[in-house]
């Protein structure tokens, strides 16, 4: 399509991307437990550049052992890790994409500690574990978030030496940033807890950082909340920064340094509004089992996915949030709030997938481009596919979540059975075909 605002390229003050397409971040645990790189990675993050997308965003890359989500995702801890990112940015490359790794810190919010962190309570802003997995975590003193922000910076600076085109910092989703920046979980009284202001400082003092580090002229971008509704699976909790105060918190970022915004919500992951679309309980009954150990609440929550008479009260408690949210775009409309307000590029993420969507909310001023997770798993040449006039791919991603059920256990892919004609060894093949050499001939 001649013009098509989609495949306009995206110009950042550091950085110059092709399309409007940006792969968010999302993996699977291809790596070494160690934190080590694998080419399945490699092979990974060359499907979606081979399909079209402009950038891609990687999964999160721990800044630390300690705030380490998930074991079998590549880490950025250590000088050691650049030859790795090297060679996934070169892989990249070859397909006119940009790279953009995402640094991260989990805070309290591990889902599999992993055997380096047994007994070893997660760090926080606060003391109070989580409310759905019940994860434990202790209030960092002043040392450790000085720490972390230098942790922060040094990852920054490993990400330019490895040639990838720029940073993210995840600041949405619960993780450690949400912690210190939402309302509903930072209950510090030093200069890092009280005010929006206070709460904020711990990131714009991460950016000042990693600016310090590697300059004004290396592309920075800041994943973030545009609303925590922290009591959408519990009516009793407090609900958190509302969107007034994140758009102000955007405002400071920008003053601070960063070159662009990705706007979500929540502040957990999962959550019932990210990702959008179904929670399939027969898919947690089988693997939900893995994050048992994680916290002291993971038990419980199992229990009540195995038993299906239990069911569908989770089920009442997650859905009464999502009635108010469309499932493609889901914070689309409050994300226009912040592209009224800043003067960078933002982008906005949450269950994209139809062209017509995509054209209207660039096109009208909600976002100046989309990052998308799971339809481009479904369809890895999604980009193709609107490039070449049609709204949806032929077999369009359904929502469903199954891979992101299925992802702390199981490598990630898509899991809707329906998608492969009901042929679950069709299914497995496909979803196998990351690694190399390939179990299936």
């Amino acid at each position: 399509m001649e013009n098509d605002i989609i495949f306009q390229p995206l110009a950042f003050k550091n950085l110059t991307v092709k399309n409007r397409i940006f792969r968010s971040s999302i993996s699977g645990r291809w790596d070494n437990y160690n934190g080590s790189g694998t080419q399945a990675r490699i092979n990974w993050e060359e499907k979606f550049a081979r399909g079209g997308v402009g950038a891609i965003i990687s999964s999160f890359a721990p800044v630390h052992i300690r705030g380490r989500i998930m074991p079998n995702y590549a880490m950025i801890d250590d000088d050691d890790k650049i030859p790795f990112w090297r060679k996934v940015g070169e892989k990249v490359h070859e397909y006119d994409c940009k790279f953009i790794v995402q640094l991260s810190h989990s805070g309290r919010q591990r889902d599999v500690p992993g055997v380096e962190n047994l007994m070893n309570k997660g760090l926080s802003s606060t003391g109070n574990m989580d409310t759905f997995h019940g994860l434990l975590c202790q209030a960092m003193t002043l040392g450790e978030i000085k720490q972390t922000i230098q942790h922060f910076a040094d990852s920054a600076r490993r990400a330019r030496e490895a040639g990838l085109d720029g940073v993210e910092l995840h600041a949405s989703h619960g993780y450690l940033f949400t912690q210190f920046l939402s309302s509903a979980i930072n209950d510090r009284k030093d200069e890092y807890g009280g005010s929006l202001e206070n709460r904020a400082r711990f990131l714009l003092d991460v950016i000042y950082a990693i600016r310090k580090e590697v300059g004004d002229d290396y592309h920075l971008q800041v994943k973030i909340n545009i609303v925590d509704e922290n009591n959408a699976l519990y009516p009793w909790e407090k609900w958190g920064n509302k969107p007034e105060e994140y758009v102000r918190i955007c405002e400071w970022v920008e003053k601070a340094g960063a070159d662009g915004l990705h706007v979500s919500a929540g502040s957990l992951f999962p959550h019932p509004l990210v990702p959008p679309g179904g929670f399939p309980l027969d898919e947690t009954n089988w693997w939900y089992g893995s994050m048992a150990s994680s916290g002291v609440r993971g038990y419980l929550n199992y229990t009540v996915f195995h038993f299906k008479a239990l069911r569908p009260l989770f089920l009442w408690l997650w859905n009464r949030t999502k009635k108010k949210y469309p499932i493609e775009g889901v914070s689309a409309e409050l994300c226009k709030q912040v592209k009224e307000r800043v003067g960078i590029p933002v982008l906005n993420t949450g269950g994209y997938q139809a062209g017509k969507l995509i054209r209207k909310v660039i096109s009208e001023g909600y976002c100046d481009g989309v990052a998308i997770a799971r339809p481009l798993i479904a369809n890895n040449d999604l980009p193709k596919v609107l490039e070449a006039g049609r709204d949806l791919p032929e077999k369009p991603c359904s929502f469903c979540n199954r891979c992101l059920l299925n992802a702390p256990a199981n490598p990630l892919g898509c899991y809707d059975v329906r998608r492969y004609d009901d042929d679950h060894d069709a299914m497995i093949r496909e979803v196998m075909t990351v690694y190399d050499p390939p179990p299936f001939h």
